[in-house]
């Protein structure tokens, strides 16, 4: 086997991979260096046996299979191929002695057949061809994948300082093409500082997925990140390309990061350093090209050192690391975000929403410990829930926890709205400690030692 890469005029970023299966070797040899010329990434073996062991352990977009060619004929091979499930284009090369055998090839689902003798232009066309057909194919597989993926506007909302320092921050983060790390609390916007990150890079044309490591169990994560072969599992009825092997070229947004497990921290560093992936239950190496940007609202330094995150990948996705600012921190921006919420749902054909300004004052000094995201939930609910005109103190009493008109900005602290939210939990699950900790996914000791700092009569 002989693998040809394109130096000089490309990179392998975005190349189309083709494997050259052909006997002669003077046209084995002009077919790779003219198929180089035109940017491809070529491989080229002379017999069917090294073409079959070639496709077993790597993935090609193109093959450019002749029909008369040792140890397996061409259409053993493509009959193979199909067998093992592999949807590779296949261009059959033919003479014109066996013009119905290609015919067969076509059933059996190659792409198309060029007659030797053939001119190089006459080839170029149809690889061409093929290659955009390859491409158009795993377009559709990502807009089948993506379309149940909220998309946002990746513009941070804010006229602040901290708003405007963040987002020079992730205008220079996505031009550096470096992997991304993004801190922040729940809530404060940090897939969308993602989005701009890549809507500020070279690959803003190119996908741009995202999945939360928090929500699937390790199984199924894999299964999500790396895709799966026919038969790997019970249930595995077909092959499923994964979000890596989609997002090529584009970019991956891990939220929740610091919730993977040990083993699956381990399989995404080890794509990372080399840029190829495994689907489950299959052999061949898939190579991707994938910016990784990771999130997390937990301390990941911390992590590292507790040894619950591997400090080799954490330095991997730390190359830029931007912090989000909390809503608490910028709370100049809340009267815009609220006005800007209030046009977006004036927008969506709810009735305009005016604040009073007492109730913006109100709002304003509110916490918000779940950020921008429950901010806009809070205007929403006042859009559809106001009665009067205008929104008033009494509503925003009504729909925001833990306020109430009369105490003008005596609004409770983080920390005694943590007590509040602890306490309720607690008087939820009937006293149980164990399982008010469960739900607030804090450790039992950790529970213990906050209920022992609260005086008697709370």
């Amino acid at each position: 086997m002989e693998t040809h890469s394109l130096k000089a005029n490309g990179s392998a970023t975005n190349l189309v991979r083709l494997l050259v299966v052909e006997d002669d070797p003077d046209l084995r040899d002009t077919l790779v260096a003219a198929l180089i010329r035109l940017g491809y990434l070529v491989v080229s073996v002379a017999d069917g046996e090294a073409a079959l062991t070639t496709l077993a352990q790597e993935e090609f977009d193109l093959v450019l299979l002749d029909l008369r060619i040792p140890k397996k004929n061409g259409i053993e091979v493509l009959q193979a191929m199909r067998a093992e499930g592999q949807d590779s284009e296949v261009i059959i090369v033919t003479g014109h002695a066996e013009v119905e055998t290609a015919i067969e090839a076509l059933k059996l689902k190659a792409f198309d057949y060029i007659l030797k003798p053939f001119r190089f232009a006459e080839l170029a066309q149809v690889v061409g061809r093929a290659a955009e057909h390859r491409r158009l194919r795993r377009e559709n597989r990502l807009l089948r994948r993506a379309v149940s993926q909220h998309e946002l506007e990746p513009v941070m909302q804010g006229q602040s300082r901290s708003m405007d320092r963040l987002r020079d921050l992730l205008q220079r983060a996505g031009q550096s093409g470096s992997h991304v790390l993004i801190l922040g609390e729940s809530g404060s916007g940090k897939e969308l500082a993602a989005r701009a990150v890549h809507a500020a890079s070279a690959r803003r044309d190119l996908p741009f997925l995202a999945i939360n490591c928090a929500a699937l169990p390790d199984a199924l994560l894999e299964s999500e990140l790396f895709g799966h072969e026919r038969g790997a599992f019970t249930g595995a009825a077909a092959r499923r390309h994964g979000l890596l092997e989609l997002a090529h070229d584009g970019t991956l947004f891990l939220d929740e990061v610091a919730e993977m497990s040990s083993a699956m921290q381990a399989k995404l560093l080890r794509t990372l350093d080399s840029g190829e992936i495994r689907r489950l239950g299959g052999d061949r190496a898939l190579h991707v090209d994938v910016r990784v940007i990771a999130a997390t609202n937990k301390n990941l330094v911390q992590a590292v050192a507790s040894g619950q995150f591997r400090h080799d990948l954490y330095y991997r996705l730390s190359v830029v690391v931007i912090e989000v600012p909390p809503l608490r921190e910028r709370a100049e921006d809340i009267p815009f975000l609220i006005e800007f919420f209030a046009s977006q749902i004036a927008g969506q054909g709810q009735r305009p929403l005016k604040v009073t300004a007492e109730a913006m004052q109100m709002l304003t000094r509110y916490s918000w410990p779940g950020n921008v995201r429950e901010l806009r939930n809070v205007v929403e609910r006042l859009g559809v829930m106001s009665s009067g005109e205008e929104v008033t103190p009494g509503d925003v009493a009504l729909h925001l926890p833990f306020t109430s008109p009369e105490i003008e900005g005596k609004l409770p602290s983080l920390e005694e709205v943590e007590r509040r939210h602890i306490l309720k939990v607690l008087q939820h699950m009937g006293g149980n400690r164990a399982r008010a900790a469960k739900i607030l996914d804090v450790d039992p000791k950790t529970l213990y030692n906050k209920l022992k700092g609260y005086p008697p009569s709370g």
